[in-house]
């Protein structure tokens, strides 16, 4: 029982030697400048991993007893483990790790029926995120592995493929992480050999195929920096970098990657310059015009320690002359209408202005910062103002502005209507008669035509595809339905309405729709029928003529 105490310590003490190799390694970076803490952006070089573990076992391994039956066992779980490993990264994702682990006998008090101390090595990637830092591993190494029916310790393989989370803490400067969970697939091979008497004592085999999840939880320490600390850096900004004499300029100086625990100092350099920290000022008012530099620096505390220097260029200008800009409101205007020229003059030195206006076709009247153009006399179309405006020095400007005098305005052409249509599909013996409720329909046809003058009417007579059929029989003889029920309709307008419309302005065609109708369009001048109202063909009027609306005579009754 001791001999098995003292054999698995000595296995962890080897694992805790193994995964203490990376600690020894980084002690030859002690003579460099210390790391900055473990973030997103500078990573650790080096990970020591120490924490508990729990492994889960699922294998039946069959041992051959004394009496030569087999007898199957199955693993149990060992809630109890230690696990220790070590990470070296190459660069911020990728690394080699090594790691040991032990779940034996001695380690939960003897409560388990078998045991396993791996010691394995691999690659390790890693995706740093702030404060939380996941990352998948995979190792290959050796197994040993006391079965479930305590066979003797024998080394085996084992396979491990997981990953798992850390957490990064403010500890120690961020040197300290917390591994929340660390999750792992295992497959373990063994072989404990045949069973066999060993003395008095039998000693049990067999094969061990293990498939086992692993979880771990613990502490992580970090050590070393992939990224060495960044240098300070300072850049200066001139705001405005062009002045005149007299105008105020400031000097703005960024600084980056300073130690918080130290003061920075800052100091300026150059004509004119006074400055306290991040800003400076210059006082250009006795400054010749030509480009002036400033120069700033950092350095952390007044030790010394890391420094950086930043410049800054301006230019001092001589007294220009004035600017302007010339609008117009309203920019376009109907003939005879007016329109407010505004002139925005600006002088660098703030002079005096003084404002004067022209007009290529019109008039401008004014003498201030607003002028009033008019249009009378100018001809339609665009015309340019010129504002200027000069300084007391003699120093001018001009802009211009462009008004539109637009055309006068002209109504839109009306499009074709057909305000309605009548039928003839109830006087069985006269198809193409007019008959009085058509009255109606018509008498809105006349009246736009009166309120029209310009405007012409155009009948479109149509016939059913029965209507439109060859007749049968020797004397039959075939009608043009959809013409004479146009023809009658125009003959109606004309000589029932007693509307004095001339004839003229009245056309008829016949279209290809399937019904008794006459459809009825008021075309206003300047549209075309035909070009709108597809598929009507003209009637010849001289061909057919229109018929008398006649009543029918009362019907005579014989006597027997």
């Amino acid at each position: 029982m001791y001999s098995r105490v003292l054999k698995s310590m000595s296995r962890v003490l080897a694992l805790v030697m193994v995964a203490s190799m990376p600690i020894a390694l980084a002690a030859q970076d002690a003579a460099k400048p210390a790391a900055k803490a473990s973030t997103e952006g500078s990573p650790s070089r080096w990970d020591i991993f120490a924490g508990y573990s729990y492994l889960a076992p699922k294998d039946t391994v069959n041992s051959v007893q004394p009496d030569g039956s087999t007898l199957p066992t199955q693993f149990k779980s060992d809630n109890y483990g230690v696990i220790m490993s070590g990470a070296y990264y190459f660069n911020k994702y990728v690394g080699a790790q090594i790691e040991g682990a032990s779940h034996d006998t001695w380690i939960d008090g003897g409560s388990s029926n078998s045991g396993t101390t791996t010691a394995s090595g691999g690659l390790i990637f890693r995706f740093p995120t702030g404060d939380i830092t996941p990352f998948a591993h995979g190792l290959v190494g050796g197994v040993d592995s006391g079965g479930p029916q305590h066979q003797p310790y024998t080394w085996g393989v084992g396979l491990t493929a997981g990953g798992g989370l850390d957490y990064e803490t403010p500890l120690l400067h961020h040197h300290i992480a917390i591994r929340l969970f660390q999750a792992d697939y295992e497959y373990m091979h063994v072989n404990s050999g045949p069973s066999h008497f060993s003395g008095s004592e039998f000693v049990w085999g067999g094969r061990e195929n293990i498939d086992a999840a692993r979880l771990s939880a613990g502490v992580v320490l970090h050590v070393g920096s992939i990224v060495p600390p960044p240098p300070v850096t300072l850049a200066c900004v001139a705001n405005p970098a062009l002045v005149f004499p007299g105008d105020p300029l400031t000097i703005t100086a960024t600084p980056g990657n300073l130690n918080p625990k130290k003061t920075p100092v800052y100091t300026w350099t150059g004509d004119g310059v006074t400055g306290n920290g991040t800003t400076a000022t210059v006082a250009t008012a006795s400054l010749a015009p030509g480009t002036y530099t400033v120069k700033g620096s950092v350095k952390e505390g007044n030790k010394p320690g890391q420094s950086a220097e930043c410049s800054a260029t301006y230019t001092v200008k001589a007294f220009e002359p004035p600017t302007v800009s010339c609008s117009a409101s309203p920019s376009t205007i109907k003939p005879g209408e007016s329109s407010t020229i505004t002139a925005a003059g600006v002088s660098p030195q703030n002079r005096p202005l003084t404002y004067a206006y022209s007009a290529a076709a019109g008039t401008v009247t004014g003498s201030g910062a607003t002028a009033t153009y008019a249009s009378t006399g100018a001809p339609t179309g665009p015309v340019e103002v010129t504002c200027t405006v000069s300084d007391d020095k003699g120093q001018t400007a001009s802009s211009n502005a462009t008004v539109t005098i637009s055309e006068p305005y002209k109504a839109p052409i009306p499009p074709i209507s057909s305000p309605c249509s009548i039928t003839f599909d109830k006087d069985k013996a006269r198809p193409a008669r007019v008959d009085n409720e058509a009255k109606a329909c018509l008498d809105q046809v006349t009246q736009a035509l009166k309120n029209d003058s310009t405007a012409t009417a155009v009948v479109v007579g149509e016939a059913t595809a029965k209507e439109k059929a060859t007749p049968k029989g020797r004397h039959a003889k075939a009608k043009d339905l959809a013409a004479q029920r146009a023809v009658n309709t125009k003959a109606y307008l004309v000589t029932e309405e007693q509307s004095g419309i001339d004839p003229a302005r009245i056309s008829v065609r016949t279209g290809s729709t399937d019904g008794k109708t006459v459809e009825n369009y008021i075309v206003p001048a300047g549209r075309t029928f035909d070009s709108e109202v597809q598929g009507t063909t003209p009637v010849d009027e001289g061909t057919v003529k229109p018929q008398a609306r006649k009543a029918l005579g009362a019907r005579k009754h014989h006597k027997k």
